[in-house]
């Protein structure tokens, strides 16, 4: 996987020097329950992002060892921490409270409508991930597109496949130099090592389920 995104992402302000330097909290502390079996889901969703831990800290001010610890479940983060980190993934802290507020039956294999978790874009592209986690080699979105949302100028490419219906609305669709235009119905597959973009050309939200191997959120 390159180092290009899904799609444009647009990141929040970096965190203050106090936020990102927040200190874990300490055993026994009040905790939100919603905060717990965090470790796999920020690894998960960093190797998704095709970030080192190194790249994260970075971007966070947090330390390498640390995450380390925090991705293991050898630390619990402060609120502060988890915002540094959610905002160096390009996510909402909101991603991390949803997976943890699961029922632990369900945690695994089901995601229920009220607890997708939602990725914004900064064309009018949002993203909510369908799959259970990003754990595993498949990958499932429901993508919207506002009218006139693009992936952007140039196309791209990455490691895996991906394939997807277009549930509603239109999708303009370039692979490796062809120009496909989709309406609700149509289906699409291609490998995603072959240059590609896509934009919604209609006067109405578009909207796809996207399969994707690797995880390439």
């Amino acid at each position: 996987m390159d180092d290009t995104p899904h799609y444009p992402g647009r990141l929040r302000a970096p965190p203050t020097e106090a936020e990102a330097t927040a200190p874990p909290q300490a055993a026994g502390a009040a905790e939100t329950p919603a905060i717990r079996y965090l470790g796999p889901e920020i690894r998960n969703l960093r190797k998704a992002r095709g970030m080192t831990l190194a790249a994260v800290a970075a971007a966070s001010g947090l330390s390498v060892g640390y995450l380390s610890l925090l991705e293991r479940d050898r630390a619990t983060p402060s609120i502060n921490a988890l915002h540094a980190i959610s905002r160096a993934l390009g996510v909402t802290i909101s991603w991390f409270f949803e997976a943890g507020e699961t029922p632990e039956p369900e945690r695994d294999v089901v995601v229920r409508r009220a607890r997708r978790r939602r990725l914004d874009f900064s064309p009018g592209i949002s993203d909510e991930l369908l799959s259970p986690s990003l754990a595993g080699t498949l990958e499932l979105l429901a993508s919207r597109f506002e009218p006139g949302a693009a992936s952007g100028d140039s196309p791209y490419s990455h490691t895996g496949e991906e394939a997807g219906v277009v549930l509603r609305g239109q999708l303009e669709l370039w692979v490796d130099g062809k120009t496909f235009l989709l309406v609700a119905g149509d289906s699409f597959g291609f490998p995603s090592t072959l240059p590609h973009r896509y934009r919604n050309p209609g006067s109405e939200e578009a909207e796809v389920i996207w399969a994707i191997t690797p995880p390439s959120y």
